[in-house]
């Protein structure tokens, strides 16, 4: 049951009063037993969390990839980590050798690119790049834990269904970032908090992904604890003119959680990004390997992650976006 369970909640938690007891549906078994196995894997911190995944760029957010080069990688992680926008951040195997995502509210006072200037002083960063999403390929991280995904799929592409925020909506959003507790109804306090019933927050939340604002509500995993052991960023050198179609290939890959197109630099001048998993280096090459010979780039690196500083989902809406600005925006 513990691959099954961790293949489909990753790709979608249901969001209902009792989800653990359609999750037993799904899978044959008894509530009891879900519930079990869910608390046993978040006590062996197989799963790190269950909460929405929400569109950075739908929010009015800004973001971007950030990469640093600098030789005093330990003293640069507590003060880069300490951004709230900061969701990831690793050192990987190149002289760019920090790599991070952040992202800036809309009515931030600095803007995304003083607030990387700012970080690259204050740690002395020799050099550093950033890296935008010019377009989006794909993005979901939902490892195949069962053996049952072909090697590629398909990428869904769905069309938006505009959609007004309302003050309760934004409320909404704050309480489903937090990390469900392992209860028979663990949306119960949702509904509570904002006097709702469970069929409005069902409807909202389906209003929610329909509109773009969220991509879905999930479980991620601590990716070597659940057998995945070998990751690694990608980064193709490839033609302009091909760099679109190429893109929509590399994302067909089922080892690929992540695709985008990126701007290129004098010293870097790889436009499209992807991330690959797998359990040992040996897979993650094999399946580069196979992307290299059907979509022929120019070249390609390899960027593994050596350490871990920093994974956690955004807290949209939180004030320490304007406290960070106000300790270090001068």
């Amino acid at each position: 049951m513990e691959q099954e369970l961790l293949t489909r909640i990753q790709r979608e938690f249901p969001i209902e009063e009792y989800p653990f007891r359609r999750l037993a549906s799904q899978l044959g078994v008894e509530e009891d037993e879900v519930l079990q196995e869910y608390r046993r894997l978040k006590e062996e911190r197989i799963i790190r969390e269950t909460s929405a995944i929400f569109d950075t760029k739908s929010l009015g957010f800004s973001s971007s990839l950030v990469a640093f080069k600098t030789d005093n990688i330990e003293e640069a992680v507590p003060f880069i980590n300490s951004h709230p926008g900061v969701s990831h951040n690793y050192e990987r195997t190149h002289p760019f050798n920090l790599w991070f995502t952040i992202a800036v509210p809309p009515r931030s006072r600095l803007g995304l690119e003083r607030t990387v200037e700012i970080m690259a002083q204050k740690v002395g960063a020799r050099d550093y790049l950033l890296l935008p999403t010019k377009k989006m390929f794909k993005i979901k991280v939902a490892l195949d834990l069962t053996g049952k995904r072909g090697k590629k799929e398909r990428v869904e592409r769905r069309e938006r269904i505009p959609m007004e925020l309302e003050p309760i909506h934004f409320k909404l959003m704050e309480l489903l970032q937090r990390d469900i507790e392992a209860v028979q109804r663990p949306f119960q306090r949702i509904v509570k908090e904002l006097e709702r019933d469970y069929e409005w927050l069902k409807e909202e939340t389906r209003r929610l992904k329909e509109a773009g604002y969220m991509r879905r509500f999930a479980t991620i995993l601590h990716h070597r604890r659940a057998g995945f052991k070998a990751n690694a960023m990608v980064v193709w050198n490839v033609e302009e003119e091909r760099a679109e179609e190429v893109g929509r290939k590399v994302a067909e890959y089922s080892a690929v959680s992540h695709c985008y197109l990126r701007p290129t630099y004098e010293n870097w001048p790889y436009p499209l990004f992807s991330m690959v998993h797998g359990r040992s280096r040996d897979e993650v090459e094999q399946v580069v390997q196979e992307i290299a010979s059907e979509i022929e780039p120019k070249e390609y690196l390899y960027l593994y992650s050596t350490r871990e500083f920093k994974k956690q989902r955004i807290r949209y809406f939180s004030p320490e976006f304007e406290r960070w600005e106000a300790e270090h925006g001068g």
